[in-house]
């Protein structure tokens, strides 16, 4: 394995990164930002129908590729614009991010618009942004997969560790060797933190207000580190610990999702008489651990996908994210156990063929262009395995997923030493105890890190993304008083779900 990994990495084109210094400039602009900060943005219709429904506008923003070079090429951002509701009540902007990393960032109305009340929209023109290298921002450095997915298990055993290991390589390499180097270099966080600064100076604003989801809040985090004094108003939901991004946040999804698997049992033993998984929670995750051993032995063939124990996994820790989508995961699996041990079968549900369509054609490399740009991983296999095997009693389901080696193990260094977030910048920190993709020791963990924060926590629910219509009036309550009125908590509370649900 040691040989074949290292003709991987001769293969990888590996750019010299830099250390940030200040930007060449004339005295008066000694950073060279100035031209950024102050151009004029030629507004249009977005072209996307939610926000062209919302009344939407769209711009793209100038950025540096790279902000050491101010002065040499560019690259631009889209963003949204939503204007206040009321423009004598205005009283700036509040850009928002969806989470990731890579996801789409221009429909913030599709993301919070429903959620804020009639006062904060008044008060706030909404701004969404496709991050660099996302949607449609300059993807001068897109690259392209030979597979879908870069998060998988490893399975059972030694042979689909070294598949995913020749994988993983060929993900880097493709993506390295196709994509544009100098761009991939620069797709970080730090830089979208920096792009989100020149946006705010773009639209003339002398501070910027936040909402940031999942990896959201990593982005946040590191704008408060970065530009403290331009942070106002701030929500974090579903907060990411800065210390454990990338990588060790990757292996805490490992018993979070096991945690929320045997939450989804207790739910579905209670309805064996529905989909007869067993009448015990610890029957229920025999069933699955059983039905992950089977699909190992014979990959579950649907709609000429093969489902086994590299991808039913990954399914399976897609659904726990959100107790509303108990059913949907019952769903799926008991479709799948139906199908165990017979012939190439045909989704017999929408739902299924969708997500096996994803399976197949899903392309997520801005994911790893951000994440691998942003943290380096260890590089030696061995390192992977290792962990691999020490989870498997803890982890039966997961650990094999959690602690699988990715595309950052052949990827370059990167240019800038990860940011280290402490600082007193005022936070609002929203988190559901239960949350298996952001784990509530990371809101801990944030939460010490600003030491200007309050946590609200809502107990005893596992859910990803806590600020969300009809699911906590105390929550909702809580950041719409924030950002309407600039006033936190007193001090840290809890809520729970409305009463109703």
């Amino acid at each position: 394995m040691a040989l074949l990994v290292n003709l991987f990495r001769l293969a990888v084109v590996v750019a010299t990164g830099a250390v940030l210094v200040t930007g060449a400039g004339s005295d008066a602009d000694p950073s060279g930002l100035a031209r950024f900060h102050h151009q004029r943005l030629a507004w249009k219709p977005c072209g996307i129908d939610d926000l062209d429904a919302a009344g939407a506008e769209c711009a793209d923003v100038l950025v540096p590729l790279d902000y050491t070079k101010p002065h040499d090429r560019t690259m631009t951002v889209a963003i949204s614009r939503i204007t206040a509701g009321n423009s004598a009540q205005r009283r700036g902007v509040l850009v928002s991010n969806p989470g990731g990393p890579g996801a789409e960032g221009l429909d913030s109305v599709g993301l919070i618009g429903d959620v804020l009340t009639p006062e904060v929209l008044a008060r706030y023109d909404l701004i969404g942004m496709d991050p660099r290298g996302v949607g449609r921002s300059d993807r001068g450095g897109r690259c392209g997969w030979p597979v879908g997915e870069m998060i998988r298990s490893s399975g059972h055993g030694p042979s689909g560790f070294r598949h995913d290991t020749v994988e993983s390589a060929g993900m880097a390499v493709t993506c390295l060797n196709t994509g544009d180097p100098a761009v991939l270099r620069q797709l970080t966080t730090r830089n979208t933190a920096r792009d989100m600064d020149v946006v705010r100076g773009a639209l003339g604003e002398r501070t910027l207000n936040y909402y940031g989801v999942s990896y959201g809040t990593y982005l946040g985090a590191v704008y408060t580190q970065m530009f403290p004094a331009r942070s106002d108003r701030m929500v974090f939901d579903s907060s990411i610990d800065p210390d454990r991004y990338w990588e060790a946040m990757v292996q805490d999804w490992g018993p979070a999702d096991e945690a929320a698997l045997d939450d989804w049992a207790g739910w579905a033993a209670s309805r064996d008489d529905v989909y007869h998984f067993g009448a015990t929670p610890a029957q229920v995750r025999t069933t699955v651990e059983d039905l992950l051993r089977t699909a190992g032995r014979q990959p579950i063939v649907i709609d000429d996908f093969l489902i086994d124990d590299h991808w039913l996994p990954f399914i399976l820790h897609n659904y726990l994210s959100n107790f509303r989508s108990n059913a949907a995961l019952a769903d799926l699996v008991r479709e799948v156990a139906d199908d165990a041990g017979r012939p190439p079968a045909t989704a017999r549900t929408p739902r299924l063929a969708a997500v096996l369509e994803a399976l197949r054609t899903g392309e997520n490399s801005a994911l790893a262009q951000i994440a691998c740009a942003d943290a380096p991983a260890p590089a030696e296999p061995e390192w992977y395995w290792h962990n691999i095997e020490a989870a498997r009693t803890t982890q039966p389901i997961f650990g094999a997923m959690a602690n699988n080696i990715q595309p950052c193990a052949f990827w370059p260094r990167p240019v800038e030493t990860p940011t280290r977030v402490r600082n007193s910048v005022p936070v609002l920190l929203v988190q559901s105890t239960g949350d298996p993709r952001t784990p509530y020791p990371h809101a801990l963990a944030l939460h010490r890190a600003l030491s200007g924060s309050r946590l609200v926590t809502l107990r005893n629910i596992r859910i990803h993304m806590t600020f969300r219509t009809d699911l906590s009036a105390c929550l909702n309550g809580t950041v719409n008083t924030y950002l309407g009125a600039g006033v936190l908590p007193a001090g840290d509370r809890t809520c729970d779900v409305n009463a109703t649900m």
